[in-house]
Parts: C-alpha cells; structure tokens; sequence
C-alpha cells in the first residue's frame, strides 16, 4: 500500500508539472479516465476521446485511481493515446486487493476505441462512438473457485453516445451519455466471464449525467448495470463525483461509490479517488 501510494503521489506530481495539453478543445469537454482505461466518467466509457487532441494532433493521457470499500481495495493504474481526435488505444492494470480474506487479483486491459460520428459540442446530434475492451487476468485461480466458464480472458464491446450542452441548466453547461454494452465479465473480469448462471453475452445499459457549475467544476451521477453469470448477486454500480479540472494538463475526481455486493458481500460501498493528466 506505502509503495502504491508514493506512486501515486509522484505521478500526480508529474502530471501537474506537466505543460503539453493540446488546445482543440474546450476544458472538460474531453471527460476523464474510467476504471478500464478507456475515455469517459469513473466507471462507464463515453464517446469523447482521452486526450484534448484536434483533427491534426495525437494527445497521451495517463490515470492512478483507487476505489476503496469494506472489504475490497481497487487499485487501477493506466494510460491512453487519442490519435487526430478520431482513435484512442489504452492500457490499464487492475489490482484488486482482497482486504479480509488475504490476497489480490491482478487483471490486465487492452481498449480501443473509435469515434464514429459527431463532436460532444458542435454537432446537433450527441458524439457517438464504438470501442472494445480486451481483458486478461493475472490470477486465475478464484476465478476457477467461484465458477467462471471461462477463468482467464475475455472482450467487452460496447458503443456510447454523449452531448454536452452548452448554458442548458441555469446557464451551467451539462453533460450526458449513455452506453450499451455486450459482455460476459464478472465484476469487470475480475472473477472471470461467463458462468453456471449464463455463458451468452449480454446487452448491459450504463449512463452518466452532470452539470458543469464552472469551467474547472464538475458535478454527477453514473450508473452501470452488470450480469449476475455466477448466481452471486452481482448489483449494479452508482457512483456520486465531483471532479476538479484546474486546466487540461490535469485533473481530479473524488466519488462516492456504492458496488452493492462483490462475491457474496453485501454493501460495498467507499470512496473512488482519481488522478487524470495530460501529458502532450
């Protein structure tokens, strides 16, 4: 946890020094980073791109998050590029500490995504685009203990659409999105994919809705729906965040997080805390 920490400290840092923030876009606009890498809210993609890059520039974006409940730590460290405002490509690794029982689950992710049609502000209609999520764990074994067909690998696919709309309430510019996605993870992959319950994919619905009281503040509400292959009760995710975005070179988010119940425990709830900077 110290070594996690000092890491943590010393990418913000870095990220707060740093001085290569493209200009095409409007601060906020281009969201933050969620817990599988990809550009979006804290834990559901949207369609914006990670990175404030024009038509004309690539943009490098990189995040530290921790997601603190009863009894589970998530501990997720990743990076971004957005190429001509058009493709973003990412990485994340998840650690998952098993706080009560001992032990952690290691999990990595490969994302891409593509902006099919529209700008999150200028176009008349919302932003819409399409992306994959690749995920592969580290640690397979209580994967195999709580029954996942498939104990080490699987791909989440999803498209989102998000607007901002500018002076919509009260004069404050908001923000929505809503994504669909088709997957068979468990607890984001975390416990495998797929299960005696179910082994299809299906269609799970996520949306996120915000008002940005200022350039630099932001206030909102996520929801993400998940399966329940395993028969565990897996519930799905709300999360209430305040994000500050002092420029574009970095920002922060502090969230309320309520995971309703992970492998058998119940009330999962605690604090998400997150550091998300650009680095050119």
């Amino acid at each position: 946890m110290k070594n996690y920490c000092a890491r943590l400290l010393l990418m913000s840092m870095a990220l707060i020094s740093s001085a290569f923030a493209a200009e095409g876009k409007l601060i906020g606009t281009a969201g933050l980073t969620q817990l599988e890498g990809s550009g979006g809210g804290g834990i559901v993609p949207w369609a914006t791109l990670a990175g404030y890059d024009s038509r004309d520039e690539i943009s490098v974006m990189t995040v530290a998050t921790q997601v603190n409940v009863d009894d589970y730590r998530l501990n997720v460290l990743g990076a971004s590029a957005s190429f001509y405002d058009r493709i973003e490509v990412s990485v994340a690794q998840h650690r998952f500490d098993l706080k009560t029982l001992g032990g952690d689950i290691k999990q990595n992710i490969i994302g891409v995504k593509y902006r099919i049609y529209g700008d999150v502000v200028y176009s008349d209609w919302p932003q819409i685009s399409a992306g994959l999520q690749y995920k592969r764990l580290q640690d397979e074994a209580i994967a195999t203990a709580v029954g996942a067909e498939n104990h080490s690998s699987g791909t989440d696919f999803y498209i989102a659409a998000t607007k901002v709309h500018l002076g919509a309430i009260g004069g404050y510019n908001a923000v929505w999105n809503v994504t669909a996605r088709a997957t068979k993870a468990n607890e984001m992959g975390l416990l495998g994919f797929g299960g005696p319950e179910n082994n299809d994919y299906e269609m799970m619905f996520e949306g996120s809705a915000g008002i940005l009281f200022s350039r630099h503040w932001v206030v909102g509400v996520e929801y993400r729906q998940k399966p329940d292959n395993l028969g565990l009760k897996e519930d799905d995710w709300k999360d209430f965040f305040v994000s500050y975005i002092p420029s574009k070179d970095f920002s922060l988010t502090l969230a309320w997080a309520d995971l309703g119940t992970i492998a058998g425990a119940e009330a999962q709830e605690g604090v998400y805390l997150s550091f998300n900077g650009q680095l050119w």
